[in-house]
């Protein structure tokens, strides 16, 4: 029996899923994995891999949070202010 981490792990080696596809396929909230993605980025380090992150984006006026630490999804867009917020994918490799 794997622990949630190892199964996100699994998960994440395959294509690029967000966290709300995660929590679907693992039954927890969507909280829960961005913090199990935190530990999952220093584990995969150790690995010798990479845990990548295709950005959170305005669907709004187009701002993408390029420089953005935090795997949680942000309130608004500092550019229109807008809470169209596209969700990042995140990926082993």
């Amino acid at each position: 029996m794997q622990t949630i981490r190892q199964t996100l792990i699994d998960l994440l080696s395959g294509e690029p899923l967000g966290a709300r596809e995660l929590s679907r396929v693992l039954g927890i909230r969507e909280e829960e994995v961005c913090d199990h993605l935190v530990h999952i980025e220093r584990t995969a380090g150790a690995r010798r891999k990479k845990l990548t992150t295709l950005p959170f984006a305005c669907l709004d006026c187009g701002f993408v949070f390029r420089d953005r630490k935090h795997f949680t999804r942000p309130g608004k867009c500092p550019r229109c202010r807008g809470t169209h917020i596209e969700t990042p994918r995140f990926q082993l490799r």
